[in-house]
C-alpha cells in the first residue's frame, strides 16, 4: 500500500476525501499491524517525503504506542511488547536514523515516539543500548543532530521512572546535558534542548545533588543559562531553577545570594516569559516553606525530613519591594480576559504567598507602599495599593490586621461606588472578600462586622452588583464570604437576616442580566444565593420556602427550550446545573428542621420529575448535579422516597454504568448511600441491580481508580440497610474486601498521592467492614462473620505495624475493633486477645490528641471489655478457628452477582499496577461529553491531528500558581 499518499488526503480539506483515507489507514492497521508500523516509520524516516505525510506518520505511529486511558495504554503496551523482534528493531533503526534528518518536525516527532517506546521497553529490560547510543550522538559536529539528541534523552527522562536508568547512565546523559548548556556552547538551538532536557532529568540527579562539585557545576550553568542572549533559553533556565526549588530545596543554601541577584535582575528588566518564571521561583520557594512550617511548626529535629531555612524571611527587606513594584504593571483589559495572567497578578500571588510563610512580619513592609498609593490619581497607583494589601490578609494574625481593616473598611466601601476605574473597582470587590473570608466569622474575638457598618456593606455590595459583569462577579463574592462568617449563629438571629430577602432578589435579578454569561457572573450570583441559603437563621426560613417554586420555575423553563445550537445547548447546561445544584442547597436547608421539611415536601413530587427530565441531557456536570440534588432529596424524603424508585432506578443504574464521565460515577456511589440511610430495608429489592452493577466497576479497568474506594464503602451502607439480608452478598463482598486489604498494607511509597490513595482504599475497606458488623449486630445471623473476623484483626494489626495511617484510618481502624467486639461478643475475646490492635494500638487511640479517634477507642475499649467478659467456652470455640481463609463458594450460584466475582477482583490488581507503575493520572485528563450532537463520532483529520498532537515537552511553563490552574473560588482577583 502505498501510504504517502494516503497520509496526505488524510489531511485534505475534502471532508469525503479525508473520510476514504482514514478508512484506509484504519483497516491496513486491522489487517497488518506490522506492516502498518513499518510504513509509518518507513514514511518518517525517508527525508524524500513530504513533512506533512512525515509528520502525521509519527504522530500515528506515536498513538499506536500510548494512550491518555490506562486501560488503553496498557492494551497498546502489551500489543507493542508482542511484536516481533525484527519488526521492532526495523521500527527502532527508522526512529535513530530520523533524528539526523534535516527537517524539525520530523526530528521532533521521532524524538517523542523514540520516548515512547523507551517507556515501554526500557523497565522490560529492553533495548539496553538506546541510552549508549544516544550519547555517542552528542559528540557529533553536526548541530541539529546533537539537538535532537538532547531533546530526546529529555523525552525519555520525562517518560521513564528514575530507578530503570542506572546511576552510570545517569551521569553520562547529564554530563551530555549540562555541556550541551555550556555558555561555550555555540547553537542557540542545541543549547535550549540541553536546558529543556535538564528540567526533565532533574529527578534523576537525586545522587548527584549531594555531590557538592556535581551540583556547584550544575547551578553555576543554569543560572549562566538565566543570562543567554535567547529568550528561549533564559526562560527555561529560570524554568530549571523553579523545578530545583522544590525538588532539592534543602541543598540551595550557598546559592540563594546569587539567586536572588538575578531573579530581582530578570523581574525588573527582562521580558514577561523570563520575569514570570523569575518571580514563579520565589513562590516555589513560599509553598516549601508553607508546608514544612504547617508540618513541623519551629520544632525541627532529627525527625524532620527537610528543616526550614527561613530563605523567604532572610530575603524579606529585598523581595517585598521587588513584588511591589511588579503590582504596578497591570494590563488595560486584565480583569476582562479570563485567560490573562501577568506579571501583576504573578507578583500579587507571590506576595501573597509570602505573607503566608513569615505572617505578621509583612505588614510593616507593605503598609507604606499601600498608604503612598491607595489615593493617588493614576489607576494603576491606586489598584496595587489596593490589591497589595488584598493579598496580605491571609497570614498575619488577627490582632495585627483588624484595627487596619476597621480603618480601610470605610475608605473601601466608598472606593467600590465611586472610583472611576472598573480595574480598582474589580480589586476593591476582590479584597473586601477576602477581608470577610480571613477576618470575619464567629471565632475572631474583635468582629469587623457589626451592627453599626452592617447595612452600609450589604447595600454597596448590592449595589455594585449592578455594575460590569467582572465587578459584579467580585461583589458576588464578598457576599458569599460576608454571609459565610454567619454560618455558625445556629438558629439565632445573624446580622443579615433583616435583609435576607432583599439579597436573594438582588442575586436572582443577576443572574437574569443579559451580560451574566460574561466573567462568570451568572455562576457566582448563584454560589452566592446557595452560600447565603446555606448558612441562613430560622428567622430566613419562610423566604427560603417561596424560593423553592422559583428555582423550580427556572428549571423548567430549561428543559421547554427546543432547536438550540450548540452554543445556546452548552448555556442551557450550564444553567440547568446550576440550578440542580441550588435546589440541591435548598432541600437541605429545609429539610433538616421537621416545620420546614413538611412544608417543603409539598414540592418533592415535582421538583423530582424535574429531577428526572433533566437527565436527558448529555451532559456530565448536569448530570452530577442532577444527581446530587436527588441524594439530598432522599435524606430529606426518608422512606417515602420509596415512591420515586421505580422512575429513579434506571438513571441510578446508568450513572453507575457511567465509566467514562467518573465523577458521575462517584457521585452516584454515593447517592447510593444516601438512599440506603432514607429507605433502609426498603432498599432491599434493588439491592441485586446495585450490587451487580457495583461488582463490575469494581472488575473494570476502565474506571477511574478514584471511584473504587467509595465503592467498597457503599457495600458497607448496603449493609447497614438491609442488615442480615447482605447474607447472600457475604461470599462476595467479604473476599474482595480481604484481597484489597492486603494490597493496601503491601504498598510502601514515599509519593504523597499513593500514600492518600492508598488510604482512600483502606478507608473505603474498614467503613464497609464497619457497615456489615453494624448490619449484622443483634442478628442471629452474626455467625456467619466469624471465619472473616481473623481476617479483619489480621488487617488491623498490619495497619498499626505501618505506622503510615492517616487519622480518619486510624479513626476507622479503631471503630472497627469496637464493632467487631460488640457484634461478635464473646465468640471472638479469644481472637481480640491475640491481636495487637486490641492492646498497643487501643491504647495508642486511647492517648490521641484527636477527641475523634479518643472517642471511637473509648468506645472500642468497652465493647472488648464486654466481649473479653463473655463466657470462656464460647472463646475457646473462637480459638479453634485455624485457617484464616474465607472460602468464597459457600452458597448457590446467584445470577448477575457471583459471574462478576472473579472479574471484580481484577481491582486488586488495577491498585497494585497503578501503585507500582507510579502512574497518577490527573484527574482532569478524562473527556467529559456536553451534548455532542451526531457528527461526534466522525473523525476528520484536522480533529484526528488535535487528539493525537505530540504532547511531550521538557515541562513547560511553571505555572501553578496561575489561579487558572487551580480551582477559582467565589470572587477571584485572578480567572
Amino acid at each position: 500500500m502505498e501510504v504517502t499518499q494516503i497520509l496526505l488526503e488524510a489531511q485534505s480539506v475534502d471532508g469525503s476525501i479525508r473520510k476514504c483515507a482514514e478508512e484506509s489507514l484504519r483497516q491496513f492497521q486491522e489487517q497488518n499491524l506490522p506492516g502498518f508500523l513499518l510504513s509509518l516509520s518507513g514514511e518518517l524516516a525517508n527525508n524524500d517525503k513530504p513533512v506533512d505525510s512525515r509528520k502525521l506518520a509519527g504522530l500515528i505511529l506515536k498513538n499506536a504506542l500510548d494512550a491518555k486511558e490506562q486501560h488503553r495504554k496498557n492494551e497498546l503496551t502489551q500489543r507493542w511488547l508482542s511484536l516481533d523482534m525484527a519488526v521492532k528493531a526495523s521500527i527502532k533503526g527508522c526512529l535513530l536514523q530520523t533524528l539526523s534528518s534535516p527537517v524539525p518536525d520530523a526530528r521532533s516527532t521521532a524524538s517523542q515516539v523514540i520516548a515512547k517506546i523507551a517507556g515501554i521497553e526500557l523497565p522490560h529490560n529492553q533495548w539496553p543500548e538506546l541510552i549508549s547510543s544516544l550519547l555517542s550522538n552528542t559528540h557529533q559536529l553536526k548541530p541539529h543532530v546533537k539537538q535532537a539528541t538532547l531533546e530526546t534523552l529529555g523525552y525519555i527522562c520525562e517518560e521513564v521512572s528514575p530507578d530503570v536508568v542506572d546511576q552510570v547512565e545517569v551521569n553520562n546523559i547529564l554530563t551530555a546535558v549540562v555541556q550541551g548548556m555550556n555558555a561555550s556552547e555555540g547553537n542557540s538551538d542545541v543549547r535550549l534542548a540541553a536546558t529543556r532536557a535538564l528540567y526533565n532529568a532533574l529527578g534523576f540527579a537525586q545522587e548527584n545533588f549531594t555531590n557538592d562539585m556535581e551540583r556547584d557545576y550544575i547551578m553555576r550553568v543554569v543560572c549562566e543559562a538565566t543570562l543567554s542572549p535567547d529568550l528561549k533559553i533564559r526562560q527555561a533556565a529560570f524554568e530549571c531553577l523553579v523545578a530545583i526549588s522544590s525538588t532539592y530545596y534543602e541543598k540551595l543554601a550557598a546559592y540563594m545570594q546569587d539567586i536572588f541577584s538575578i531573579t530581582a535582575k530578570a523581574v525588573r528588566e527582562d521580558e514577561e516569559p523570563v520575569a514570570l518564571q523569575a518571580i514563579e521561583f520565589w513562590s516555589s520557594i513560599c509553598d516549601e516553606e508553607i508546608e514544612i512550617l504547617d508540618e513541623y511548626g519551629t520544632d525541627f529535629s532529627a525527625d524532620s525530613e527537610v528543616p526550614c531555612f527561613y530563605f523567604i524571611k532572610q530575603a524579606l527587606p529585598a523581595l517585598v519591594p521587588m513584588l511591589l513594584e511588579t503590582l504596578l504593571k497591570q494590563e488595560e483589559d486584565q480583569d476582562q480576559d479570563e485567560g490573562a495572567w501577568n506579571i501583576a497578578m504573578a507578583g500579587g500571588t507571590c506576595l501573597g504567598l509570602v505573607a503566608r510563610t513569615v505572617g505578621d512580619d509583612i505588614v510593616p513592609l507593605v503598609m507604606p507602599f499601600i498608604q503612598e498609593n491607595i489615593a493617588k490619581p493614576d489607576w494603576r497607583q491606586r489598584e496595587a495599593a489596593t490589591y497589595a494589601f488584598g493579598s496580605i490578609l491571609e497570614g498575619p494574625s488577627p490582632d495585627k490586621l483588624t484595627p487596619i481593616v476597621n480603618v480601610a473598611l470605610n475608605f473601601m466601601l466608598t472606593a467600590l461606588i465611586k472610583d472611576p476605574n472598573n480595574h480598582v473597582k474589580d480589586t476593591t470587590a476582590w479584597t473586601l472578600g477576602r477581608i470577610f473570608e480571613f477576618l470575619h466569622g464567629s471565632a475572631m474575638e474583635t468582629p469587623i462586622i457589626t451592627p453599626e457598618n452592617c447595612q452600609q456593606i450589604l447595600t454597596v455590595l448590592l449595589q455594585s452588583m449592578k455594575d460590569v459583569p467582572n465587578v459584579a462577579e467580585k461583589a458576588c463574592g464578598a457576599l458569599y464570604f460576608l454571609a459565610q462568617g454567619f454560618e455558625d449563629v445556629g438558629s439565632s438571629s445573624s446580622l443579615l437576616s433583616p435583609f435576607f430577602q432583599d439579597i436573594i432578589q438582588v442575586l436572582l435579578t443577576v443572574t437574569h442580566r443579559e451580560d451574566a454569561g460574561e466573567s462568570r457572573l451568572r455562576t457566582a450570583a448563584y454560589e452566592t444565593l446557595n452560600e447565603v441559603v446555606r448558612c441562613s437563621t430560622d428567622e430566613a426560613a419562610p423566604t427560603v420556602i417561596q424560593l423553592v417554586p422559583v428555582i423550580m420555575l427556572e428549571l423548567h423553563k430549561t428543559l421547554e427550550m427546543q432547536k438550540l445550537s450548540s452554543e445556546e445547548r452548552e448555556k442551557q447546561n450550564e444553567l440547568q446545573g446550576l440550578l440542580c445544584g441550588c435546589l440541591q442547597v435548598i432541600i437541605q436547608k429545609l429539610g433538616g428542621a421537621e416545620p420546614t421539611k413538611c412544608v417543603f415536601m409539598q414540592y418533592a413530587d415535582q421538583i423530582m420529575d424535574l429531577f428526572l427530565r433533566v437527565f436527558a441531557s448529555r451532559n456530565a456536570t448536569v448530570h452530577e448535579e442532577a444527581m446530587l440534588a436527588i441524594g439530598a432529596l432522599a435524606y430529606a424524603s426518608g422512606s417515602n422516597f420509596l415512591k420515586y424508585m421505580q422512575g429513579f432506578y434506571p438513571y441510578l443504574e446508568m450513572g453507575l454504568q457511567n465509566f467514562e464521565e467518573y465523577q458521575v460515577c462517584a457521585i452516584t456511589v454515593g447517592v447510593v448511600g444516601d438512599l440506603c440511610r432514607a429507605l433502609e430495608e426498603k432498599i432491599l429489592p434493588f439491592c441485586d441491580g446495585i450490587m451487580t452493577q457495583l461488582l463490575k466497576d469494581l472488575s473494570s479497568d476502565q474506571l477511574h481508580r478514584s471511584v473504587k474506594p467509595p465503592i467498597f464503602s457503599c457495600f458497607g451502607d448496603i449493609a447497614l440497610a438491609i442488615g442480615e439480608n447482605f447474607e447472600k452478598y457475604l461470599i462476595y463482598a467479604m473476599p474482595m474486601l480481604q484481597s484489597a486489604a492486603e494490597v493496601s498494607v503491601r504498598v510502601s511509597s514515599a509519593d504523597d498521592e499513593i500514600i492518600e490513595y492508598t488510604n482512600q482504599l483502606r478507608n473505603g475497606i474498614l467503613e464497609a467492614y464497619s457497615g456489615v458488623f453494624q448490619g449484622f449486630k443483634s442478628s442471629p445471623k452474626t455467625q456467619l462473620l466469624l471465619p472473616y473476623a481473623p481476617v479483619i484483626l489480621q488487617f488491623l494489626d498490619s495497619l498499626y505495624k505501618k505506622r503510615d495511617m492517616d487519622d480518619a484510618v486510624m479513626k476507622a481502624a479503631i471503630g472497627v475493633l469496637g464493632d467487631l467486639a460488640d457484634t461478635l461478643g464473646s465468640n471472638a475475646s479469644a481472637l481480640i486477645n491475640q491481636s495487637v490492635s486490641s492492646k498497643d494500638f487501643l491504647e495508642e487511640c486511647l492517648s490521641s490528641d484527636d477527641h475523634l479517634i479518643k472517642e471511637s477507642a473509648e468506645w472500642a475499649k468497652l465493647a472488648i471489655s464486654r466481649a473479653v467478659s463473655g463466657s470462656l467456652a464460647a472463646n475457646l470455640c473462637i480459638c479453634s478457628t485455624e485457617s484464616s481463609q474465607v472460602p468464597v463458594f459457600l452458597c448457590p450460584r446467584r445470577d448477575g452477582i457471583v459471574s462478576h466475582l472473579v472479574l471484580a477482583l481484577g481491582v486488586v490488581l488495577e491498585v497494585v499496577n497503578t501503585m507500582q507503575d507510579g502512574d497518577l493520572h490527573d484527574l482532569d485528563g478524562h473527556h467529559k461529553y456536553s451534548g455532542l450532537d451526531s457528527t461526534r463520532n466522525e473523525i476528520h483529520a484536522r480533529k484526528l491531528m488535535v487528539e493525537i498532537s505530540l504532547d511531550y515537552d521538557y515541562g513547560g511553563a511553571n505555572n501553578k500558581h496561575d489561579p487558572r490552574k487551580g480551582k477559582p473560588g467565589p470572587g477571584s482577583k485572578n480567572p
